[in-house]
């Protein structure tokens, strides 16, 4: 993860925080504190009116977007190669521009680490999530609480009603870059402030609930030393539906899947 501070230079003060994950090539902008819409970024004016510092990463993207050169522009394999890129990056662009535009006094300059207000804000980020029955989805937050969401709350997300009504599409849940949202398909985002604040709070900490799942779940090899068994009398009980299995096709270790996702931003 790169971290750049986006920085007025008219009145010589920090506007916020760009967060780049390189292996997902994700950007969100963090605002600062007491942002509003006259002190924000003019992009952004429309969210810090509202109250909402953390931008979502389709909006972070067009921020960088427009202060960088496009990729439509007509001679833009000669400056790929003037600047010795093989293809079009925007973090690249943005780092060689310092983020610079005509339209305003902002730039931005790298750090080297997360103020404060940043990490305080990344506690409500989300570190599992997974779907239930009935419209329902249970979220660990890195401040280990545990939330359970109801999809009928969230009415007021773009195109979430898509998520209601189709399973394979509710199925490819999946943590976003640093945890600030959940993700369907890859294209439908669910920022973590709102299922943070749209959860009903479980009283039970992600700690426990994770210590849960992995003193109750049993692999072949430990099913096989409980009951003293080979391999294949396993899977004659699993035929004769003696033992149903959690999941199936399990080979060698089980992880959890937001650690796994970690590797990926």
């Amino acid at each position: 993860m790169k971290i750049l501070e986006i920085r007025d230079e008219y009145d010589d003060r920090e506007a916020g925080i760009l967060l780049y994950y390189e292996k997902s090539h994700c950007f969100i902008v963090e605002l600062t504190d007491g942002s509003d819409e006259w002190t924000a970024p003019f992009m952004f004016a429309s969210y810090a009116k509202k109250g909402t510092l953390t931008i979502p990463r389709s909006d972070s993207l067009a921020w960088v977007r427009s202060r960088i050169i496009p990729p439509s522009r007509q001679n833009i394999d000669m400056i790929l190669r003037n600047h010795h890129l093989k293809e079009y990056d925007e973090m690249k662009f943005l780092e060689l521009s310092e983020g610079r535009c005509s339209q305003d006094s902002l730039y931005v300059k790298p750090v080297a680490e997360l103020p404060e207000y940043v990490r305080g804000r990344q506690e409500r980020n989300v570190t599992e999530c997974c779907i239930l029955a009935g419209r329902k989805f249970l979220c660990i937050f890195a401040d280990d609480t545990v939330r359970r969401i109801d999809m009928n709350r969230l009415a007021g997300i773009r195109d979430v009603d898509k998520i209601v009504n189709n399973v394979s599409l509710s199925e490819s849940c999946k943590v976003g870059a640093g945890g600030y949202f959940i993700t369907f398909n890859n294209s439908i985002d669910i920022p973590a402030e709102t299922l943070y604040k749209e959860g009903d709070r479980i009283m039970l900490t992600g700690s426990e609930l994770i210590a849960f799942a992995r003193n109750v779940i049993a692999d072949t090899t430990q099913a096989c030393d409980v009951l003293g068994c080979s391999r294949q009398n396993i899977s004659y009980m699993v035929r004769q539906g003696y033992l149903v299995p959690v999941k199936e096709g399990v080979k060698g270790n089980l992880y959890l899947k937001g650690d796994v996702m970690r590797n990926l931003w």
